[in-house]
């Protein structure tokens, strides 16, 4: 078998690909982060658990409803996103005016409530999501096997998160977004309803989370703690990144999902905490993150 630094070249492509899936997660779930707290200046402490109930919705439309993972990729998000929408307009919207420190109390708060409530009706031992037929098996590459629904995740959050930047960075959506977050009054003066704005870009960040929550169904077991396991991880790589930079977020996710894979190769003891010890770094260098603007 051939090797690769003394490493068996199977393993490391494996570890590879497994930090590669991760790394979809991270930049898809950071980027709702980023998306939020760049435009809304809210750090939402809500999001592992709307990952969670992002993958729970795609449980429960599959067994109470018949309604399968195609569809179910599609309505999750939305039904996650409406819930957001709601949190924020009888909530969050209070908050805007306050110090940052509040709406991150308010979003860990709304954090354990739904963590708990899902805890209580499902327990914690884990749900099973079946992969969808069409996803079912792999190819051979030669120096790898390739399961197609992992080749699937990865394809999805790029064709998302890059679809996601091109809206905010380049279409005149995206400038009205910025010029509301820089100000308000005057976008308003034009004509814009800027509170919608605001309500359907916190709706949209949270819709990402219900789609990373889908996407990890299958892969990972389907329970209250999910979201919990990872956000932590995902604020490390907004930070990395940049706190609200789009781009940041992207490509700190897929990255740190790489370093993470090949450490778990080369260093398994340090896989715990490479990404920590990269964030302080980070901090330590350019305080902004290596894609944020200084303030």
């Amino acid at each position: 078998m051939a090797e690769i630094f003394g490493i068996p070249a199977a393993a490391l492509y494996g570890q590879l690909l497994l930090g590669f899936i991760n790394g979809a997660f991270y930049a898809t779930l950071s980027l709702g982060l980023a998306v939020i707290f760049g435009l809304l200046n809210i750090i939402n402490f809500t999001h592992g658990a709307q990952y969670m109930m992002g993958a729970f919705v795609g449980w429960m439309l599959l067994t109470y409803l018949g309604i399968g993972y195609w569809p179910a990729l599609v309505l999750a998000p939305l039904i996650v996103g409406a819930v957001g929408i709601v949190i924020e307009r009888t909530m969050i919207s209070r908050l805007y005016k306050l110090d940052h420190l509040y709406g991150l109390l308010l979003t860990f708060g709304l954090a354990l409530i739904i963590e708990g409530l899902f805890r209580n009706a499902y327990g914690v031992s884990g749900l099973a999501y079946a992969i969808p037929p069409q996803l079912a098996g792999g190819i051979n590459l030669g120096f790898m096997f390739l399961p197609l629904y992992r080749g699937w995740v990865v394809v999805a959050s790029l064709i998302v998160c890059l679809a996601t930047w091109f809206m905010i960075e380049k279409t005149r959506l995206g400038a009205y977004l910025r010029a509301a977050t820089e100000n308000p009054t005057l976008v308003q003066a034009f004509g814009i309803n800027v509170p919608l704005l605001v309500t359907l870009t916190y709706g949209f960040g949270v819709a990402l989370a219900g789609f990373a929550g889908v996407l990890a169904a299958p892969i990972y077991a389907v329970n209250p703690m999910m979201g919990s396991n990872l956000i932590i991880v995902v604020f490390a790589v907004v930070v990395i990144g940049g706190m609200g930079s789009i781009l940041g977020a992207i490509v700190t996710g897929f990255a740190l999902g790489l370093v993470e894979g090949l450490t778990k190769v080369f260093y398994p003891e340090a896989a715990a905490t490479v990404i920590f010890i990269i964030m302080a770094i980070v901090l330590l260098v350019k305080p902004a993150g290596l894609f944020g603007r200084e303030v």
